[in-house]
């Protein structure tokens, strides 16, 4: 069962990041505040539900939370400032456009960047624990997997509307093919054996 919140009488925003291991793409992160009494026994962290489950639950999440948004981080902004500091990024932007500023920030993962101004807590496995970080958890897979399927229709010989831009062996043989494209994120080792030498397009 998970919790509906951390301090009882407090706004927080739970908040979750999608995308960090892939290889291409931006990282998605969002925020969001649900009503301190929310029960769901749906809601769940993102990788135990079906892709038809998290969509359905995108628009219950959308429509029931007080306040909800996403942040995005693109690839060139994920090389120059590496992963981590990206996903924490992306968390920024997704909490910078809530219309309603939350009091505490529940923060999947065991490490954050202050955000200015709120405290916040960070949770090992928090989209299993918390109802908030689920939630945000649902947003942040779903919309990034919109936008790889976008970017599938550009560049259909990487697979991405299948591995969303992580690595598999399909994705990483195409790299080897055809060469990096410009959304691949240029300081990851593409290919996975060591070699760093591709060319991007």
């Amino acid at each position: 069962m998970l919790l509906p919140y951390l301090h009882e009488n407090v706004i927080e925003a739970g908040c979750d990041e999608a995308g960090r291991g892939c290889l291409a793409g931006a990282v998605y992160a969002a925020a969001v505040v649900l009503p301190p009494d929310y029960k769901n026994d749906l809601l769940n962290d993102s990788k135990q539900l079906t892709e038809s489950q998290r969509y359905a639950l995108r628009e219950v999440i959308e429509r029931d939370a007080w306040a909800w948004a996403v942040g995005v981080v693109e690839p060139q902004e994920i090389d120059k400032i590496n992963i981590l500091n990206a996903s924490f990024l992306a968390m920024h932007r997704a909490v910078d456009q809530l219309k309603i500023r939350p009091q505490h920030l529940l923060i999947d993962g065991n490490r954050f960047n202050p955000y200015p101004g709120i405290p916040h807590t960070v949770v090992v496995k928090g989209d299993a624990k918390f109802l908030s970080i689920a939630a945000a958890s649902i947003l942040a897979k779903t919309y990034r997997d919109d936008y790889m399927k976008r970017l599938d229709a550009e560049y259909p010989v990487y697979d991405w509307r299948s591995n969303k831009g992580y690595p598999t062996k399909k994705h990483r043989a195409a790299i080897a093919l055809h060469g990096a494209s410009p959304y691949h994120r240029a300081t990851f080792n593409l290919l996975g054996d060591g070699q760093l030498s591709l060319d991007f397009k």
